[in-house]
């Protein structure tokens, strides 16, 4: 991260909720956010994690608990970090499940299905129209959602989650159309395999099989995903709208 940003690229006052904050890509979004200036609020269904890490990195950190399938608890959540916040100048939509890896797709649940759609595309739909009103009268609201690159490559043995992604990509280019008159930006982020806690069930061989066939042939951290991140929320990103940027060391160029 740059030391002393321009204006165009300070986060410093900005206020910013991101779901399933409480480990993984999430908790490294927050952190970079607080060390960037922001104020932030994370929401999680891991309560005593969530509760923990708010402890631990202090006041201008906020933890409350949200259930992405839960419509009621989305608005009452988002609604509930806006006032903690004092409004809201930025939403990331990171929360998501995967629970359909390793099997083909006829071995898939309609069960495991509809629960996956449920927590990452509805969830992720829910929870930027509850964003709306409060991103508007921020005058410069940023959403950023966490897709994924296994949407644009088309990983096999992962079919809802790679079609929950698929949707969140397309819901981006919609969502830019009817929020960008209200001055609210909405871009994508699609990270490759990341190493982390959540990914730990990954077989290794699916690891290696991202880590060789990247241009920049290393393992992805989540250090690697945040600046871009903390850019689309910036005042910097103001007339970027509708994209999705792939952030995977060159394991897909779309």
């Amino acid at each position: 991260m740059v030391a002393n940003p321009t204006p165009e690229m300070s986060l410093a006052g900005r206020r910013v909720l991101v779901t399933g904050g409480a480990r993984g890509l999430g908790e490294a979004f927050a952190r970079a956010l607080l060390a960037a200036g922001a104020r932030v609020v994370i929401s999680d269904l891991l309560h005593e994690r969530g509760a923990a890490l708010a402890r631990a990195l202090g006041p201008d950190l906020h933890f409350l608990p949200m259930d992405l399938s839960d419509p009621a608890a989305i608005r009452d959540g988002v609604d509930a970090a806006a006032q903690w916040l004092g409004g809201l100048d930025g939403l990331v939509n990171n929360g998501a499940i995967t629970n359909s890896g390793g099997k083909d797709m006829a071995e898939l649940g309609i069960d495991t299905w509809d629960q996956v759609m449920a927590v990452n595309v509805r969830g992720t739909w829910l929870a930027t129209v509850a964003a709306q009103p409060h991103l508007a009268a921020s005058g410069s609201g940023r959403v950023v959602h966490i897709a994924s690159d296994t949407a644009l490559w088309g990983a096999p043995r992962l079919m809802a989650y790679v079609a929950s992604k698929g949707a969140v990509m397309a819901m981006t280019r919609s969502m830019a159309r009817e929020l960008g008159p209200q001055g609210i930006t909405v871009n994508a982020v699609a990270p490759g395999l990341t190493v982390g806690e959540s990914t730990e069930y990954v077989p290794q061989a699916r690891h290696d099989h991202y880590r060789n066939g990247r241009a920049i042939a290393r393992a992805q951290q989540a250090d690697d995903i945040t600046p871009a991140v903390l850019f689309l929320l910036s005042p910097g990103s103001a007339y970027i709208t509708g994209q999705v940027l792939p952030v995977n060391g060159g394991f897909v160029m779309p």
